[in-house]
Order: C-alpha cells, then sequence, then structure tokens
C-alpha cells in the first residue's frame, strides 16, 4: 500500500482564491499514472480551501455558510484532479473527507475507510483532499491532508508514504536534511518555515509534526519537492529523495 499526498502549493497558486495550475495537475497525473496501484492518493486544499476557511474564520468560528462555501471550494479542486487522472489513464475516485470523517478536539476521532479499501482492492484510486469536518467537541474543525496521511498510512500499514511539497525537504540552513527523527526536532525547530500565501493547518511545522507521529509508530516516510519534474514518481518507487522521516534507532 503507497499513500502519497501532494500539496496545495503544488496544484494551485495560494495567494490567489480557486487559482489552480492546471498544467501542475496534470503532470503530476502523467507521473502517477506510471505507477497507480495500490495508491491511496491525498491533495491539499492550496486556495480553494485555505482562503475561505479564513475569510470565515474557520475553524475557531462555528459558521454553517464558511462549512459550505469552503467544502465546495476544495470539491472543486478535487474535481480538476480526478479530471487529469481520468485523463492519463487512472480510475479515479473522489473521496470527500466532510463525509466521512468525525473530528474530536481537532484531531480524527473516526474515519470510514471500508470503502476506500474496497476501491483500492478493485483496481481505484481513491482521491482524498484537507477539507472541513464536524468535530463531536468544537461542532466543526479542519482537517488536514497531512492529518489524513498520517491516519490512513498507520490504518493501512502503507509501506510508502510521501508527501509532496513545493521544496526539496525539510530545509535547514538552505539545505534539504537526508533524514530526520524525533530527537533531531529541537535542534532545527527554529528553523522551520510557514506556508506560501494562505495556510490555515501549520505549513511545513504541521507537516513535519504529523510525519514525526507516524514515524513514531514506526511507518517511515519522506517530505519531497513535487514541483520537481519526475520526483512524483521516483517517490512512488520508494526511491530515496527528500527528506527521509523515521523513528531514531
Amino acid at each position: 500500500m503507497k499513500v502519497l499526498k501532494i500539496g496545495g502549493s503544488i496544484l494551485t497558486d495560494k495567494r490567489r482564491i480557486g487559482a489552480a495550475r492546471l498544467g501542475e495537475i496534470q503532470r503530476v497525473a502523467d507521473e502517477i499514472a506510471v505507477n497507480p496501484e495500490d495508491l491511496v492518493l491525498v491533495h491539499g486544499a492550496g486556495s480553494f480551501g485555505h482562503i475561505p476557511a479564513r475569510r470565515y474564520g474557520l475553524p475557531e468560528n462555528f459558521n454553517p455558510e464558511g462549512l459550505r462555501a469552503t467544502h465546495s471550494s476544495v470539491v472543486k479542486l478535487n474535481d480538476l484532479v480526478i479530471d487529469a487522472l481520468c485523463k492519463a489513464g487512472v480510475f479515479a475516485m473522489p473521496v470527500h473527507p466532510f463525509s466521512c470523517v468525525l473530528l474530536r478536539d481537532g484531531r480524527i476521532d473516526s474515519f470510514a475507510l471500508k470503502p476506500i479499501e474496497e476501491m483500492v482492492r478493485d483496481g481505484l484510486l481513491p482521491v482524498l483532499h484537507g477539507d472541513v469536518a464536524m468535530d463531536a467537541t468544537r461542532k466543526a474543525g479542519i482537517v488536514s491532508g497531512d492529518q489524513i496521511v498520517t491516519y490512513v498510512a498507520r490504518a493501512l500499514q502503507a509501506e510508502v508514504v510521501a508527501v509532496g511539497c513545493n521544496v526539496d525537504g525539510v530545509l535547514f540552513s538552505g539545505e534539504p536534511l537526508r533524514e530526520l527523527t524525533r530527537k533531531d526536532l529541537p535542534s532545527i525547530e527554529g528553523a522551520l518555515g510557514g506556508s506560501a500565501g494562505v495556510d490555515v493547518t501549520g505549513g511545513m511545522r504541521g507537516k513535519l509534526l504529523e510525519m514525526l507521529d507516524l514515524a513514531d509508530a514506526g511507518i517511515m516516510s519522506v517530505i519531497f519537492n513535487a514541483g520537481t519534474e519526475g520526483n512524483v514518481l521516483r517517490a512512488l518507487r520508494g526511491e530515496p529523495i527528500g527528506t527521509m522521516v523515521r523513528r531514531p534507532n
């Protein structure tokens, strides 16, 4: 089983609402099409989700219109990703977290994964995304693509977990680290950057913390630059790329 996340910074211009990078979406889809077997794909919300969420004060404020507007927007991006994958010859199907995820205090409490497992078993590619979700204690919240990756990878015992962003991995002094463990975090935490454009889910720091939680469960992952042509395919093949996040020896 493989879990791949493509960040919203690759698929959209996060500085402008609803600004899809159609060429990049198709390039990523074409690379996935080379090796689509046993794969769950997750993509970020980019400017389709983060900007309306910020506009309506989500997740701090419970705003039904904000939930509808934000979910509707991320579904539009999901449709574009699905269309590109289908054009590339992949049998892709949408999975909207708002309909199958329940949060508790901002973290995933339950997730209807059985349909996703059946899709993969039958040769379909489930495509999930960052989304709004109901929260048992806070009424509603935001579930990031990165949190979805860690939950799905742990539940399905993924052998390859790759998180694509717009930099060459976790950068320290301007250079990507080859590998990273939780014990390294105190020495680099001050250098962790945020996200270009609007981001309501924590940027690189939030991404890394999710991957460290996954490493604690014994599942390695890589954070890599999905904006470089060929890197998505390399990541799916399990080739060394970007920053490996693992459990300390």
